[in-house]
């Protein structure tokens, strides 16, 4: 009776012993005390999952469930400035998904005004692939309207200024922008023989959607250059 009561003491112990163990991004903790970034960590992904904007970036949050297990995992392996580093990028990760929520789309662009009189104008727009800055075959003869504009009226100049969608970074976005800005005036000089001079180029990045980055439809009318076309008098 001894030894029943003696192994029904020790199986009680395990079991308390069990409940009171504790976790951080579902690791076991080895250790009674743990650095205070683990809390840390953990307060800041819940008060970005809890954020309305999340939705938006639900892999952010993701990511940094899974740097906070592996931070766990690393540091009871002992490494203890790497899953330092693990917890303050899964932090960093937590923030940005915070801030997740899409730009408001800007508003319609009002109507050009009608040339003034006297005056002949043209306009020119021109849509890119996902990622891409290479003037598609199907826009030579839209190039080309502008190049016999530019070419019957030559003191004119023109000013492409080069769009992205959302997608990316602001940084990347901004020289693919720019970049689509330039190919179309190499496109208006190799093809068509207008001099450079005449030709300026500005990239606005993702700065300046014209339709919703929520769509495929919407995301391909940013990816455009717009041109600002001197007009010209027609007489």
């Amino acid at each position: 009776m001894k030894k029943s009561f003696l192994l029904s003491g020790l199986m009680m112990c395990l079991l308390l012993c069990a409940s009171c163990s504790t976790y951080h991004f579902g690791v076991e903790d080895k250790a009674l005390q743990v650095p205070d970034e683990f809390g840390q960590t953990e307060a800041v992904i819940a008060q970005a999952e809890q954020s309305p904007c999340a939705k938006y970036c639900p892999e952010k949050i993701a990511k940094a469930k899974e740097l906070g297990k592996q931070a766990a995992e690393t540091y009871w392996l002992c490494n203890n400035d790497e899953a330092m580093r693990l917890l303050a990028e899964a932090r960093r990760l937590a923030k940005e998904a915070e801030g997740c929520c899409p730009a408001p789309i800007a508003e319609q662009p009002a109507a050009p005004a009608p040339p003034p009189p006297g005056k002949v104008c043209i306009t020119l727009n021109v849509e890119f692939d996902y990622d891409n800055a290479a003037v598609k075959p199907k826009y030579h003869n839209v190039i080309g309207k502008v190049a016999d504009f530019m070419k019957k009226y030559p003191t004119t100049s023109a000013v492409l200024e080069g769009h992205t969608d959302s997608r990316g970074t602001e940084a990347y976005n901004q020289k693919l922008s720019e970049r689509r800005a330039e190919s179309v005036k190499n496109y208006l000089v190799e093809k068509f023989g207008i001099d450079s001079s005449r030709l300026s180029t500005k990239g606005y990045g993702e700065s300046k959607p014209v339709a919703t980055n929520k769509s495929a439809a919407g995301r391909q009318k940013n990816r455009r250059i717009d041109a600002i076309i001197e007009c010209a008098s027609a007489e």
